[in-house]
Order: structure tokens, then sequence, then C-alpha cells
């Protein structure tokens, strides 16, 4: 038995596009908060979704623990999770009503249950946490348990029934982030996990995040749990959980979720420092704003042990960027790509297509970027409106009865875009299929045959092409 069921409701079967690439990461978010509840006295259980096959393993979890709060705790650290994807509102949904239908107390933390608490508390959920969840959801279980006096309704940041009409102020995101437990690492069936990344991969990579929140204002960019904030944990404290990570989990790679990494001035160089001095260079991935790299920062991340590098490049249009106001330009991701690879760490960029006032003439200005570029791996969607944002305010009249995705594969356009959805679509997959037939034909005169079934595929890009062109004329 445990006192407190914790889970969250991404599930990787439901993602199909994901589930084919098979690159699983732990709830994160929810390790941190399952962690933090242990410190203070809670029996602590976890169900996670991420590789469950369904909902059914929530309800053998809740038989098997007979828990007395029910706790969804999203991994705020999962991009995904943000985006708010239907398939998982669906899941969070059926797990709170099981929850109930068992007698417990049902709590939520998670951004699309701030962006839509009656939504959660009609189908059942007891309490919604607004803002960063740890210390408001001990604060909470202490008085639901009786370990306290203080009254729920002096809690920051807790949204129920009786107070949804005028909702209340969001807990202020915590400051010193190294008082925080290092996240429940035994609670996860680290074995399912390395067994998959092995099996397709050859690798096994863990995630680990050194900071919480983003200061930059991209207008698109939704922030329901951290707002404006951004607060870093120290080098010191990021490299000893490194070396707790590498003792007892034994990973090959590490994932850095943040939104930006080492943003702070000196970070990186003194991350870099204590991860030399230490021997602790574990092959990692980050993600870099394009106007923050410089030679310095690049050197010292390849010494640190970083393999890639993700940058949100968008659009090869500054006048998309402006629109964005992404705060950086597009000579910025020429630079930060030739300064990356020139220290030896690969480069990502992320690209997004359909942002209003996006025209022909800028999508083109996005795929010569690429082609100048030629990053090493690119990820390709569309402009999504998130609640929020300046960008969800200001198409949200044109949003249809779907206003989110059901999948990560699905692309739809939920707003009026410049050209068809269809359009959309057929640019992600023939500019795909451009850019791959470009890497191996670089890698066949490399005398690296592997890419050669990406050249094939390429046989049939005119048709694409022409097809996209076809789809250019039916604009909106």
């Amino acid at each position: 038995m445990a006192e407190v069921l914790l889970g969250q409701s991404y599930y990787l079967r439901f993602d199909p596009k994901l589930w084919k690439v098979r690159q699983p990461y732990p709830p994160l978010g929810t390790l941190y908060a399952a962690a933090y509840l242990r410190e203070r006295g809670f029996s602590v259980a976890l169900f996670d979704a991420m590789l469950a096959e369904s909902a059914a393993g929530w309800d053998k979890a809740l038989d098997q623990y007979q828990p007395t709060f029910a706790v969804l705790f999203e991994d705020s650290f999962n991009y995904l999770s943000k985006m708010c994807l239907l398939r998982m509102r669906q899941a969070a949904f059926e797990m709170i009503s099981m929850a109930r239908d068992r007698g417990c107390t049902v709590i939520v933390h998670a951004s699309d249950a701030t962006d839509h608490l009656n939504d959660y508390l009609d189908r059942g959920a007891d309490y919604i946490l607004l803002g960063e969840g740890e210390i408001t959801l001990a604060e909470l279980l202490t008085s639901l348990t009786g370990r306290t006096n203080y009254p729920v309704a002096k809690i920051t940041g807790v949204a129920h029934k009786e107070n949804v009409e005028s909702p209340p102020k969001p807990r202020d995101p915590l400051r010193n982030l190294d008082i925080l437990p290092f996240p429940a690492w035994d609670l996860v069936d680290l074995h399912r996990y390395r067994e998959m990344w092995l099996s397709r991969h050859e690798y096994y990579s863990i995630n680990m995040v050194t900071t919480r929140g983003c200061p930059y204002h991209c207008n698109w960019c939704a922030k329901p749990i951290y707002g404006q904030r951004y607060n870093s944990r120290s080098p010191e404290n990021v490299v000893a959980e490194m070396k707790w990570v590498r003792e007892r989990v034994e990973p090959d790679h590490i994932w850095f979720a943040d939104d930006i990494f080492g943003l702070k001035k000196g970070w990186i160089q003194r991350f870099s420092e204590l991860v030399c001095e230490q021997n602790l260079q574990i092959p990692f991935k980050c993600l870099l704003r394009t106007d923050l790299v410089s030679d310095k920062i690049a050197h010292s991340l390849k010494s640190a042990g970083c393999q890639t590098v993700w940058m949100g490049a968008e659009s090869g249009s500054q006048g998309i960027l402006d629109a964005m106001e992404k705060g950086a330009t597009v000579e910025d991701t020429y630079r930060a790509t030739q300064q990356l690879r020139q220290a030896g760490i690969r480069v990502g960029h992320f690209l997004q297509f359909g942002y209003p006032g996006e025209e022909w003439e800028d999508i083109c200005k996005t795929m010569q970027m690429v082609r100048d570029c030629m990053p090493d791996d690119i990820g390709i969607s569309v402009a999504y409106p998130l609640p929020g944002t300046k960008f969800y305010d200001r198409v949200r009249s044109e949003l249809g009865l779907q206003q989110n995705w059901v999948d990560s594969s699905d692309l739809a356009m939920l707003f009026r875009g410049r050209f068809v959805p269809d359009f959309y679509r057929q640019l992600h997959r023939a500019l795909h299929k451009e850019y791959r037939a470009r890497k191996a034909w670089q890698s066949l005169r490399r005398g690296n045959w592997s890419g050669l079934p990406a050249l094939v595929r390429a046989l049939s890009l005119p048709l694409d092409l022409a097809r996209l062109y076809r789809l250019r004329g039916r604009g909106v």
C-alpha cells in the first residue's frame, strides 16, 4: 500500500510517431514530485505511463497500492505534455475517473489542466495545482492528512470547485533549485527503458534538467507552469547528480531537457570545468538559442561531453522571426551552426511553418537556410496555438472544434493558414525527403553507402515538389 500514487498521462504507445522512434524517457517532473513527497514523510508509489500499454495499468496500480491520494503530476519537462495532445487528455480523464471510483482524492498538476480548469474539475479532479507544483502538493497533502492545521484555502496555487470562478494566484517558481532532492529514479523500471534503447539504438539515454522556465518572449510559446521566470541549478549540484546517475543508473547518454541550457553567464564554462575535473564526460545533447552560441560556449560544451545541440531556428525569414518576437536573427542561425560544427558538435534545427504572415517567399528562405547550413538533423512542425500566448489570442476566432493535435504526428493547421492544410503536410514530406537525400549524397561522397536508401526514396522528390507547387496555388 501507499499513501500517494503518482502518475502521468503521456503514453508512448498512444503516440504512433514517437512509439516508432522508441526513444522513451521517464517522467522527470513526476519523479521530482515523488522524491519531494518522500523527503517529507509520505509513502509514495509510481505509475509510469510512458511504457504502459494503456490506462488499464493505472487501474491495476490503484488496486495494488490502494492509495488515499491519486496524483496526476504531468512531466512539464516533456514538450508534448505542454502541447496537451488530445489522446493524452482523454487518458487523463479516464485515469481521474478510475481513481474517483475507488474513493481517492484526485489531484492534478499539468499545463492542460491549468488551461482548462473546469474540464478537469468536471471530470472528477478534486484539486488542480497552479504554478510550480512540488511545494504546493506537499502543503496540500500535509493539510488534507491533518499533519497540520493550516487550511487548504490559504495554500498558494490550489484550484478547486469552490474557487474556480476566481482561480487563485499560481505559486511563484522556486528560485533555489538546489534544495530539491534528485528525482526518484528507484521508482522507475529502468531495465525496460534500457532494453528499448539498446535494442533500437545500441545506447542508453536518460533525461536530466538543470533549469526551469524561459525568460524570452516568443509569442507562440506557452509557459503555464513557470511563466516568464528562469531559475537554474548550480553547476556543482548538476555535476553531483551526474556522478550519482553514472554510479546508479549507468547511462551511455544524457538528454538535458531544459528549454534553454546554461543561460546564466559563465554557467556552461563552470559546468565544463567541474565535469572535466571529475572525469564525468557523459555524451549529452541540449537545447540552446542561436544567439547564445559563441566559440567559447561551443568549446566548453565539447569539453564537457556535448554531442548535439538543438536550436530553435524556426524560420529563414527575418520577417517571420520578428513577427514571432523571437529576439534572434537568421544570421545567428548560420553563425551558431558553423561555430558548433567547428567545435565538433552535431547541430539540429527546429523549424516552424505556417506562422501568420508567412508567404511562399518566406518558406523558400527557410528551405534555402536548410540547404546552406545542412544541420545534422531537422525537426519540422507547423504553428500550434496554445492558450495563454499572444499567438493564440491572435488566431482564436479562427479555431474550429479541434484545438489540439490528437498526437504528435497530427500536423493539422488548427487555424486559417495562408495555404490549405494539405500544403503543410506535403511541405513536411518534401523538405524531409530533400534534406535526407542531400545528407545521403554527402555521406556517399565520403564513401559511406548507408544513405543509399534515402537516395532511392528521393527519386520521387520531383513528384512531391510538383504536388507541393500545385497545393501552393490553393492558398486560402
